[in-house]
């Protein structure tokens, strides 16, 4: 599977945005997905993940009722709805897709998108 994140950008603290996810391929549902981010000078780290028919989802607890995962099967697309954005939400935010199922861990994910960048403005 092969993934493109798109839908970064700048906004303001407080404000929201939506990041995206392509897949290509037909097995879509198959997979896990999972969003994690990266900030400057910080480590990958893991925000959310889906369950491949969209009913499970698990969050970490720094984003935990403040983003929201969701994905179209139909669209081969995994989204992350982001609300209520703070000024340590930013970093590239990376799709991956986890055959396995959906993980907390990056070393379970084998297919990464390229990342979508989103600044937050105080």
């Amino acid at each position: 599977v092969q993934l493109q994140a798109f839908g970064g950008g700048l906004v303001q603290a407080g404000d929201s945005l939506r990041l995206s996810c392509a897949a290509s391929g037909r097995t879509f549902s198959s997979y896990g997905m999972g969003w994690f981010r990266q900030a400057p000078g910080k480590e990958r780290e893991f925000v959310g993940t889906i369950s491949g028919n969209g009913g499970t989802t698990f969050y970490a607890d720094s984003v935990k009722g403040r983003f929201t995962i969701s994905r179209d099967n139909a669209k081969n697309t995994v989204y992350l709805q982001m609300n209520s954005v703070k000024p340590e939400d930013a970093a590239v935010y990376y799709c991956a897709a986890a055959g396995g199922g959906f993980s907390l861990k990056a070393r379970n994910y084998a297919a990464w998108g390229q990342g979508t960048e989103v600044t937050v403005s105080s």
